[in-house]
């Protein structure tokens, strides 16, 4: 199963046990993140496509590290007029590691076997 969702205004293509690096989350390393903003579904040729999000579908994942990206160098010259500035920067990152992909049918499964309560009967009102 596939997710592409959406954090910092950038999309990622996810699957449970992906490390992805995404700008700064709050959150304490070890802490779990869930994101509701997932654009598309996919498990094998079937594909949901939300518009603009699929509802009742979440990802969670956790935090591995807070850091730093690449230092990025600005440099800035005009020709002949003496004119250079230099300045540089860091991105604030998050690392996380996805734990799972979640629709509102799996909710509904896992809420039931915890309960370890039956399937809710068919139209039929036989299972």
């Amino acid at each position: 199963m596939y997710a592409v969702m959406t954090t910092g205004g950038r999309q990622y293509r996810v699957s449970p046990g992906d490390t992805i690096d995404v700008e700064k989350l709050t959150g304490a390393v070890g802490e779990t993140v869930t994101v509701t903003n997932v654009q598309l579904v996919g498990q094998g040729a079937e594909v949901i496509v939300g518009a603009p999000a699929v509802a009742g579908v979440r990802v969670e994942a956790q935090i591995i590290a807070q850091k730093r990206g690449k230092k990025i160098i600005i440099f800035k010259h005009r020709r002949r007029k003496g004119y250079r500035r230099k300045q540089g920067h860091r991105q604030s990152l998050t690392s996380l590691r996805v734990t799972g992909i979640y629709t509102s049918e799996q909710s509904i499964e896992q809420q039931n076997i915890e309960h370890d309560e039956p399937p809710p009967l068919s139209e039929g009102g036989i299972a």
